[in-house]
């Protein structure tokens, strides 16, 4: 499948809170939680306010069909409203999901990359992975290393550029 990746808009927020629920990891064989889930304040904080807070990002679309199919996005997420993967209050979380029919195609990979050569704007960008993850190697690949762990999630890092 072919994809168009685009800037993301503040019409796009509806599908982010999608592609916040599709980023929840749940390991082969368990049940999915509920939609509810992604409004749980420690979780609605990746999507709420996204545009309004200068948001930034890539949806990937479907060229066949328009189809959004993926999303990476970033949050500067401070202070209180400290995310999963806060490693300081200058480094934004990475949030990347891609619709379960879609992966494994290359998607992410795309999305990833475009986010990065855009030229975000930040030194570094930090995730919150769980081990069991298949996609922790995708961002080993693109030079995020492990710099903590909280349970059985790891905190991963990217250096950008010197700041």
């Amino acid at each position: 499948m072919n994809v168009i990746i685009r800037p993301l808009t503040p019409e796009d927020e509806p599908f982010l809170w999608e592609m916040l629920y599709e980023a929840v990891y749940v390991p082969e064989g368990e049940p999915r939680p509920p939609r509810k889930i992604v409004r749980l304040p420690e979780i609605a904080r990746y999507v709420q306010e996204w545009a309004a807070e200068g948001g930034y990002g890539f949806l990937a679309g479907d060229s066949g069909t328009g189809q959004a199919v993926g999303a990476a996005w970033l949050r500067l997420l401070t202070g209180t409203n400290r995310g999963f993967g806060y490693v300081n209050d200058a480094t934004p979380e990475l949030c990347i999901a891609v619709l379960p029919g879609h992966r494994g195609r290359g998607i992410g990979t795309q999305l990833l990359a475009r986010l990065f050569e855009s030229g975000c704007g930040y030194a570094s960008v930090s995730l919150s992975v769980s081990m069991a993850n298949p996609a922790l190697r995708l961002y080993q690949r693109f030079g995020f290393e492990i710099v903590g762990s909280v349970g059985d999630s790891y905190t991963m890092i990217k250096t950008i550029r010197d700041s």
